[in-house]
């Protein structure tokens, strides 16, 4: 099977559940799924009942699409991703942010936890990603081009998109949020990195490291989706920080931080939309129930969507 008729297989599975259209796409990284918590949610479908679909191995990541709302857009949230580290190819690791713009997501927020490079910075800065060095991993475009998901050779002279960027620093401001601007680096993990690699990424101009993000920005502009993206500076990084690297440090900094960061994201999410789509009001629709297998319900405190065993 071709990668687009298993990225398309995937899509009709989600569509015989609902036909619901989100708007932006969000992805919530280590110890940052609090955020689902904040949004009206419609319902869930676990990766694991997504045919074909790599499903999260990593303690923080649930892995689930969530469907809802901020506010009255129409969101869907990527509750946990997939690493290259898990042994996923590249193809697959960017799988969920490809069908979020399949479904319909016309920008995505991705976030992240990662380590400090920047000597700046301290346990708990928000970043917002400007540049990205992807380098050291595959990228998600290698074999055979897909024409109908994007170009051949893509141009990636601004990954993050500028007006979206603006729109977050100006949010945050308002909303009296530090944030700093920095550049993030891609490993493959998951082992984290040794002191003279990091030393090494200082030298390449690097602000922050982590195991995510920069392949999913890739593929998303190879799509043409608009891009922005927010680290959580959650340790600093190997020979900067005397600590040694534990992953239960990076999800307890992101839980202290969490509240910013769910403030940041809800507010800067309907900030891009008003500017995006100025004239356009969305209504929120109250019926969303397509054709359910009644044996297997998830979710049953959300009556108004129902999320079925897809097979």
């Amino acid at each position: 099977m071709s990668y687009i008729d298993q990225l398309q297989k995937a899509v009709d599975a989600i569509r015989k559940v609902t036909n619901f259209k989100p708007e932006a796409g969000i992805v919530l990284g280590s110890g940052l799924s609090g955020f689902s918590e904040d949004i009206r949610v419609l319902g869930k479908i676990p990766y694991s009942k997504i045919p074909g679909f790599p499903v999260s191995t990593v303690e923080g990541h649930n892995g689930q699409f969530i469907f809802g709302y901020v506010e009255n857009i129409p969101v869907i949230l990527m509750d946990g991703r997939v690493h290259y580290y898990e042994g996923y190819s590249m193809q697959e690791v960017v799988m969920p942010v490809r069908i979020m713009g399949m479904l319909g997501a016309k920008y995505v927020l991705l976030s992240n936890a990662s380590g400090g490079i920047n000597k700046s910075f301290y346990e708990g800065t928000l970043m917002l990603i400007n540049d990205q060095i992807s380098s050291f991993v595959p990228s998600p475009l290698i074999g055979p081009n897909e024409q109908s998901l994007g170009v051949r050779f893509p141009d990636m002279s601004e990954i993050y998109d500028k007006q979206l960027r603006e729109i977050v620093t100006k949010t945050a401001r308002s909303n009296a949020i530090a944030i700093r601007e920095g550049v993030y680096l891609q490993v493959s993990g998951p082992n984290y990195e040794s002191p003279a690699e990091i030393k090494m990424f200082q030298t390449l101009g690097a602000d922050a490291v982590g195991m995510s993000t920069a392949c999913e920005a890739i593929a998303l502009r190879h799509m043409g989706i608009k891009v922005v993206g927010i680290s959580c500076i959650t340790n600093m990084a190997s020979g900067i920080s005397k600590k040694q690297l534990s992953h239960d440090d990076v999800k307890h900094t992101a839980a202290i931080i969490g509240n910013k960061f769910r403030q940041l994201v809800w507010n800067s999410v309907v900030n891009i939309h008003n500017e995006l789509f100025p004239k356009k009001k969305p209504v929120i629709e109250t019926e969303q129930k397509p054709k359910v297998d009644k044996k297997v319900m998830f979710d049953d405190d959300f009556s108004d969507f129902e999320i079925i065993n897809i097979k």
